[in-house]
């Protein structure tokens, strides 16, 4: 039964091959998006779960709040790892861990930088993640000063093999030897920070509880500990060690009005995490659920295809219904007939999917900056999954037409009574309105997203972040200064400055200022810069002026932005005002020489905070210059050579203000672009299924076609007489999509302190472009349904 429930099917196929077509394909096209997106969405949901013990691992946060605002910080005091330890029961260790900046080590005569990726920690990181050490003791490897630790890749690079225990590395940051002490695997990718250096910072300076360290604190619960328990007692500790020091420049005495402490656990740092200072660069669980949320969206799509074209045909197949019926076929052996040819489709769908996904990947990988792969681990739960969805889809899409055509009554089929056309058929307009409202929504959202990309890309930050180019490492050098004056030498060069602190990828330094000592202080930013700073960065003055180096006093001097001067409650001229940093015999008194405007120097997330900047020649790392672009590749090469002058065996390593702006803001031009590629293919999954439709509705109807020609009818009255009822349908799309897809988008938008209101023209852009490419779809089956000679459909009535 089986077997000719199959043969009949296949023979019913082959027999529609357009009808079978477009519907593999539309099946083809939704199931290899979804399958795209389920690796990304297992990709990102599968971080730190490599880490054996990883439900039992937490971060300690901060977050800081002062002026109504709250900073939060994936950093915490220093004495915070010990007081775990030490204190808690239900902790089985603690350890802190933090970026190692400047990193050069010494490979033969070459020096390699290592930022990014090399880290002081505790020798308790080993008892808290799982690093499988391929040689060295993992109990002792960071216990001894200057000790390190080395992945395998890195041991490759440096020594061309892994058994390299007892092998040293030369730090040229501070000139110190570093002895290898253990080599680990490479750390998955599905990690939220990649270590290729693990350094030993013991001793580990003992801090205060009201200072911030550089440190991350993690914490191994006990196998069996009550969570609920720990966090009730870690509040509690936390708070008691609070109030036992007091705030230096704050009038209350207790620390819990500005530090309050919190736990994430490992799983959830990746997605669920967007503090200041994080050890890696995180995603976002709102990506997760929005590609999701488009997978079903678009799979949704492609099975209210296969309805709508199987209950469309099914005047078509009625009369086979009908004498089936007569010969004795029950309604159950009908279900599953049109069941098999459902199953068998999606069979096809499927195989088809895997292909066009495995072929895809790499474009894929290409827009999501992913790695994904199809492995023997994949497949595992992809087959079963897949097989699953497949079962599931072929039932779902194939029952309403099963359930629907075995329901005709024999009597009514051979006397031509359901031959209604496309009129009548309520369930299949509704679908088309879902399927056109989708597509709409993710026009929608598609043009607000790029429409916010724009404005960020354009939006007047401040400062001018083109034609300056910033220089990496200049502290190795023994007098950047001379380099410094070297380069704005060269004619293509503007100005040049000196500073770490930079509105794009620079420092971050938080300090304390107060109009008057007595005073409780305000927290600010508080940047070290030199007098070329404002000039190279194209920042404008309020009021004032800037920095000079022929003053003297202007080592007491001090700029300020607007947002300070406002929180200071300098409403008029702040000049000359006096500004205090500290308290007690430790304050410095400062003078304000210039206002300058306010410029972003964070995300465009965020609102611009206070910032203050002095005179400073603390530890500089780079060199930023503004050149002329007239005759760029000149000026690069020159400055080159001045670099090799100062730093032979060096590499220069730049990079221009503007590239490192775009890269704060890539993941949202990836999603965008990914964003485009979902909504290109919902719409033509919506064309497929209304081509489709508007080629059953003139077939149905070739009968009073053909009578109205006769009668004198034009091409376009017969157009516009096969198309009204679709774009109807398109229409009422459109009012059902518009104002849910603003309220979706609009609360998107809420996550920018500075973004672009949605504009009216998006909605005009987005109507108009859905109903031309409905009209083209149909028009097509339309004109040619209208074009037909009449003779045809009307020589055996």
């Amino acid at each position: 039964m089986i077997r000719n429930y199959l043969k009949v099917a296949v023979r019913t196929l082959l027999k529609n091959k357009g009808f079978t077509f477009i519907n593999i394909l539309g099946l083809a096209l939704g199931l290899a998006t979804c399958l795209l997106i389920i690796f990304y969405v297992v990709d990102e949901l599968g971080y730190d779960r490599y880490n054996t013990k990883y439900d039992r691992i937490y971060r300690v946060n901060t977050d800081i709040t002062d002026n109504g605002t709250v900073s939060s910080y994936a950093l915490t005091p220093t004495p915070v790892a010990d007081a775990l330890n030490r204190e808690l029961p239900e902790v089985e260790k603690a350890m802190r861990i933090t970026p190692a900046y400047n990193i050069r080590f010494k490979k033969g005569n070459e020096i390699v930088r290592e930022d990014g990726t090399t880290f002081y920690c505790e020798a308790g990181i080993f008892d808290i993640f799982t690093f499988p050490m391929l040689s060295g003791d993992p109990k002792t490897a960071l216990t001894e000063p200057n000790s390190v630790v080395i992945n395998e890749s890195t041991a490759k690079r440096y020594f061309n093999r892994t058994n390299v225990v007892g092998e040293t590395l030369f730090l040229v940051t501070d000139s110190t030897t570093h002895k290898i002490t253990g080599v680990i695997r490479d750390m998955p990718l599905q990690s939220h920070f990649k270590a290729n250096f693990l350094m030993s910072c013991n001793p580990v300076n003992k801090g205060k509880w009201n200072s911030l360290s550089a440190f991350s604190t993690y914490v191994l619960l006990k196998p069996g500990a009550d969570y609920k328990r720990f966090e009730t007692k870690f509040t509690a500790l936390m708070k008691s060690n609070l109030n036992a020091h007091p705030l230096d420049g704050k009038k209350p005495k207790s620390l819990n009005q500005y530090l309050k402490f919190s736990l994430t656990p490992l799983k959830d740092i990746h997605l669920k995490s967007n503090k200041l200072w994080e050890l890696g660069t995180n995603g976002n669980i709102q990506y997760i659920y929005i590609f999701s949320v488009v997978a079903i969206f678009i799979l949704l799509l492609a099975c209210i295809n296969f309805m709508n074209l199987s209950t469309a045909r099914s005047a078509n197949r009625a009369r086979e219904v009908g004498v089936r019926k007569v010969l004795g076929s029950s309604r159950k052996h009908l279900i599953f007939q049109f069941l098999a040819e459902s199953l068998i489709v999606t069979f096809v769908a499927a195989f088809i999917a895997i292909l066009a996904a495995w072929t895809l990947l790499p474009l894929f990988n290409h827009f999501s900056n992913k790695e994904l792969s199809i492995t023997f681990q994949i497949l595992i739960w992809l087959l079963p999954a897949l097989l699953i969805i497949v079962i599931v889809v072929g039932v779902l899409a194939g029952s309403y037409p099963a359930f629907f055509l075995s329901a005709f009554q024999p009597i009514d089929v051979l006397k031509g009574k359901l031959s209604a056309g496309f009129k009548g058929g309520a369930l299949r307009n509704i679908l088309v309105i879902f399927q056109f409202s989708i597509s709409i929504f993710l026009i929608i959202g598609t043009l607000v997203i790029y429409n916010q990309l724009n404005y960020i890309q354009n939006k007047d930050l401040g400062f001018n972040r083109s034609q300056v180019l910033t220089i990496n490492s200049v502290n190795t050098l023994n007098n950047p200064q001379i380099l410094k004056q070297e380069i704005k030498q060269i004619p293509g060069v503007v100005n040049a400055t000196l500073t770490s602190y930079l509105p794009v990828g620079g420092w971050r330094s938080a300090g304390s200022i107060s109009a008057d000592q007595k005073d409780e202080q305000s927290t600010t930013q508080f940047w070290k810069v030199d007098e070329d700073y404002l000039n190279t960065m194209d920042m404008k003055l309020k009021e004032g002026r800037s920095f000079s180096a022929q003053l003297k006093t202007d080592s007491t001097a001090i700029v300020i932005n607007e947002t300070a001067a406002k929180m200071l409650g300098y409403t008029n001229d702040p000049i000359n005002k006096p500004l205090y940093s500290g308290t007690g015999n430790d304050a410095k008194k400062y003078t304000i020489i210039g206002v300058v405007k306010d410029f972003n120097f964070s995300s465009l997330r965020d609102n611009i905070t206070p910032l203050v900047m002095v005179i400073g020649d603390s530890w500089v790392a780079r060199l930023s210059v503004r050149v002329n672009t007239h005759d760029l590749r000149t000026t690069l090469a020159q400055i080159e050579d001045k670099w090799k002058t100062v730093a032979p065996n060096e590499h220069i390593e730049y990079s221009f203000m503007d590239e490192d702006f775009n890269a704060l803001y890539r993941t949202e031009q990836r999603m965008g672009n990914l964003f485009i590629a979902f909504t290109t293919l919902a719409i033509i999954i919506a064309c497929l299924g209304l081509f489709s439709l508007a080629a059953y509705a003139a077939e149905q109807r070739n009968k009073e076609i053909g009578i109205r020609k006769v009668l004198g009818a034009g091409v376009s009255t017969l157009v516009a007489m096969l198309s009204k009822d679709f774009i109807k349908l398109v229409f009422i799309s459109i009012i059902i999509a518009t104002p849910l897809a603003w309220l979706v988008m609009n609360k998107w938008l809420q996550g920018y302190a500075y973004r672009q209101n949605i504009q009216w023209w998006v909605f005009v852009v987005t109507a108009l472009a859905t109903v031309v490419i409905a009209f083209v779809t149909i028009c097509f089956q339309s004109v040619k349904a209208a074009m037909a000679n009449p003779v045809e459909s009307l020589k055996n009535e």
